[in-house]
């Protein structure tokens, strides 16, 4: 039996599976099928013409079945497919296809979508991916299974990723990715001295901030190595509490540090 919340907008033209539960809120468009056991939590919204499998969950504010985002389309009949078992986090989004790429928009299984991740039109993504927070996929890319997209990764337009490849995060992928690699971007992140505007802000005297890019001096241009520089602060600039937060933040890291 299912349980739809009064308060929920399910269309005459959408049909239910089994122990379908739609929450407060949440919409269930025409041409819409959810199969059984689907999950729309409050405010998640189903746009058709989509054929949705069993035990798919979509979180509040997720929004999959949607025109696609093409200029071309015309209101064309196209369709979403998704199999079982997916995931769609907070504000998710997942495009139908276009009569130019074929006409749909292709996901298989058990595959987990993070935190506004982006699924545009004519993709087709198969099984137990996972999509971090912000990855998005330009239209007609294929991703092959067991796939992981870092966050904040685009992928350009009718790229294909190969099987078990893993995507860091904050890169951008503008050729094809093959099976089984790991592709990430560069990253050269400096740290440029002390956020000095923001801490005049916040009240820090001269004196205050003097002492800190005295600090930050010995740290990042005097050549030296972080232990020894470390120990010319604690040497010369010991007696400012400024000073020593810095040094327990530097002996404490576990991650190393930005310099």
């Amino acid at each position: 039996m299912s349980e739809v919340d009064s308060r929920a907008i399910v269309s005459t033209g959408a049909r239910l599976g089994k122990n379908v539960r739609i929450g407060a809120f949440a919409f269930v468009g025409d041409g819409v099928e959810l199969g059984d056991e689907c999950i729309l939590e409050p405010q998640a919204v189903v746009r058709g013409p989509a054929r949705v499998g069993r035990k798919n969950i979509f979180d509040s504010f997720s929004s999959v079945g949607g025109d696609p985002q093409d200029l071309k389309f015309g209101g064309e009949h196209t369709e979403l497919v998704i199999g079982d078992g997916n995931r769609f986090r907070e504000f998710s989004t997942v495009s139908r296809g276009t009569t130019g790429g074929g006409g749909v928009t292709r996901i298989g299984d058990d595959n987990l979508f993070m935190a506004y991740s982006h699924v545009a039109h004519d993709c087709i993504v198969g099984s137990h991916t996972v999509f971090a927070n912000g990855a998005t996929l330009a239209g007609h890319v294929t991703v092959e299974d067991y796939v992981n997209v870092g966050a904040f990764s685009p992928v350009h337009q009718f790229c294909r990723v190969g099987r078990y490849a893993y995507i860091g995060a904050c890169t951008v992928i503008t050729q094809d990715v093959p099976p089984f690699s790991r592709v990430v971007t560069e990253r050269d992140t400096k740290c440029y001295g002390v956020n000095t505007v923001g801490l005049e802000r916040r009240g820090f005297d001269r004196e205050r901030l003097d002492t800190i890019e005295r600090a930050f001096r010995l740290l990042l241009r005097s050549k030296l190595n972080t232990t020894q520089a470390v120990e010319q602060i604690r040497a010369q600039l010991n007696g400012s509490p400024d000073v020593r937060e810095l040094v327990e933040f530097i002996e404490t890291a576990q991650r190393g540090l930005h310099k």
